[in-house]
């Protein structure tokens, strides 16, 4: 087969920033008495239009992709920062989703650089912490109308495959903080498989211990699996993700160490383009093991909104706008794809 034209390295790129708005963001808008901004249901139909269209019954964000479950074991080493019960040490059951940034679920996984990782683990106290995460340590942009701006660059010019590289251009000169969003996409190439790829928080949160210290932190997964790009064979492949994972299973669990980075005085919480220096402090605080993977149609995770809002007590969100206000497009969503499943 060919390899598609979507892959090649100017287009990847136009591709990946609209992709990221489906790898993690879900949405902006909460409702605001200050400005004339988009409800949120105007946010996820835009994200329908970058798509080419609403999927009638699958999520707006990473469409295509396979419900995992497993177990996290914590070490306890992250309750100095943390009064979290799930940080407690042992074993806490979850369920999640891994996937590929696009909003069509029939399309070519290579089409898909971005990965995502979403997580639900729940304890026996009633306690739950949603993960949703990217292979990208950085987003695109660090304010809602960024947000809003980037939404209507990517979609796909009339009778094309991808957005109008004039608007495209526009946009990335009106918004440079993309840049280090590109570097690291060139720098990076998608990875051949679900089980190699580092998933990152992105975002900051506030972690708050025992002894009421709070703590600015971004998390990752690290695989223990060594990263690998993907292969021209993979690339020609439409489904070499799911098929690639369920072989790795075959051969026994597959596992990430959850690392939380501490930030230092003067490190940016509020911006989700801006890494932290080399060298912050991290904590392992555990081990996430991932034994079973099923369809999305019929697994756990088909119906979960992977909201990361939803946290236990001890973590809670840091004020980055992005963050604060996913919410409600996330509701959306959810809201749109239920219907929709019940209609049928």
């Amino acid at each position: 087969m060919k390899k598609p034209s979507l892959l090649k390295n100017s287009h990847r790129l136009r591709l990946a920033l609209a992709a990221v708005v489906f790898a993690g963001l879900g949405a902006w808008l909460l409702p605001s008495f200050h400005s004339p901004s988009p409800t949120a249901a105007k946010i996820v139909d835009e994200m329908e239009a970058v798509a080419g269209g609403a999927h009638q019954g699958f999520r707006r964000n990473h469409a295509k992709g396979q419900c995992i479950s497993g177990h996290f074991e914590s070490t306890g080493n992250a309750l100095e920062i943390s009064r979290a019960s799930l940080l407690q040490p042992g074993k806490v059951p979850l369920i999640g989703r891994l996937s590929a940034a696009g909003g069509d679920p029939a399309q070519a996984d290579a089409h898909g650089m971005i990965r995502s990782m979403a997580l639900r683990l729940a304890g026996d106290d009633g306690e739950t912490w949603y993960m949703a995460m990217n292979s990208v340590p950085v987003f695109p942009v660090n304010t809602p109308e960024g947000l809003y701006e980037q939404l209507r660059a990517s979609i796909p010019e009339y009778g094309g495959t991808g957005p109008d590289p004039k608007k495209m251009q526009a946009f990335k000169s009106a918004h440079p903080e993309v840049r280090p969003f590109e570097t690291w996409l060139a720098a990076h190439p998608g990875s051949s498989g679900f089980d190699n790829t580092a998933y990152y928080s992105v975002n900051a949160f506030r972690m708050t211990s025992a002894q009421g210290q709070v703590h600015f932190v971004r998390w990752s997964m690290v695989p223990e699996t060594p990263y690998k790009p993907m292969t021209a064979a993979e690339s020609s492949d439409p489904d070499f993700l799911a098929f690639g994972f369920a072989t790795q299973l075959e051969q026994g669990p597959v596992r990430w160490h959850l690392m939380i980075t501490l930030a230092e005085p003067g490190d940016v919480t509020t911006d989700a383009t801006v890494r932290w220096p080399e060298g912050r402090r991290q904590i392992d605080a555990g081990v996430l093991v991932i034994d079973s993977q099923q369809s999305q149609v019929e697994g756990a995770c088909r119906d979960v909104d992977f909201n990361p809002l939803q946290l236990p007590t001890g973590i809670g969100p840091s004020d980055d706008p992005l963050l604060l206000a996913r919410q409600a497009a996330y509701a959306e969503s959810h809201r749109r794809r239920i219907n929709e499943q019940s209609a049928h």
